[in-house]
C-alpha cells in the first residue's frame, strides 16, 4: 500500500490498548462462552472492517472488542477460575492439538459453572455459522455510483445496406 501526505495514520496513544494476554489454551477454553457474550460488539466491528474497508475507521470498535474480552475473562476468573483453569489445562496437556474431544468431561464442569454463576448457556452447535442480521446504530456508508461509459463504437444506421453473406450463412440449416 502506498502512503502519501494526505493520509492520516493513528497516533500511538489511540492504538495502545490493554492486551488480553492469556495462552491459546486458555483461548480456546473460553472461545465458546466468549464468543456468544460478546457477540454484539465482535459484529459490530467486522461490519465496520467490511464496510468501510480502512482499518484506521474502527479502531474504537476494536477497542470495545478488546475491552469485552478483558470484561468476560475477568469475569470467568471471579467465578469460575478452578473450572476454568482445570479445562484449559485439559486441553492444554491431552493432545498435541488441543482438540476438545479428549476433555469433555472438564467442559462439562466449566458450562455447569457458568451456567450457574454467570448465566451463560454454551451455544448449541452450528450457533455461529447460522446467518443473523446485526443491527446497528451506525450509518450505513455511501454506495459508490456505477461508472458508466459510453458506447465506444456507434451502431450501423438503421438504412445501411446489409448484402447477403458472401459464402453463405454459418447456420445453413435455419434457412
Amino acid at each position: 500500500m502506498v502512503v502519501t501526505n494526505d493520509v492520516s495514520l493513528p497516533t500511538e496513544e489511540e492504538l495502545t490498548v490493554t492486551e488480553l494476554n492469556l495462552s491459546t489454551a486458555a483461548l480456546r477454553a473460553g472461545a465458546f462462552h466468549l464468543g456468544k457474550s460478546c457477540e454484539n460488539p465482535n459484529n459490530e466491528f467486522m461490519l465496520c472492517r467490511l464496510e468501510l474497508d480502512d482499518p484506521r475507521a474502527c479502531i474504537m470498535e476494536g477497542k470495545v472488542v478488546t475491552r469485552c474480552a478483558l470484561d468476560f475473562f475477568r469475569k470467568v476468573k471471579k467465578s469460575c477460575y478452578e473450572e476454568f483453569m482445570q479445562y484449559a489445562n485439559c486441553l492444554d496437556k491431552s493432545s498435541g492439538t488441543m482438540a476438545f474431544r479428549h476433555c469433555r468431561k472438564t467442559q462439562g464442569v466449566f458450562d455447569k459453572c457458568m451456567k450457574d454463576n454467570l448465566d451463560i448457556d454454551r451455544p448449541e452447535y452450528g450457533y455461529f455459522t447460522r446467518a443473523k442480521i446485526h443491527h446497528t446504530e451506525r450509518p450505513a456508508p455511501a454506495k459508490r455510483e456505477k461508472k458508466v461509459y459510453e458506447d465506444a463504437t456507434p451502431g450501423l444506421p438503421e438504412d445501411y445496406p446489409k448484402p447477403p453473406a458472401k459464402y453463405g450463412s454459418r447456420f445453413h440449416w435455419l434457412e
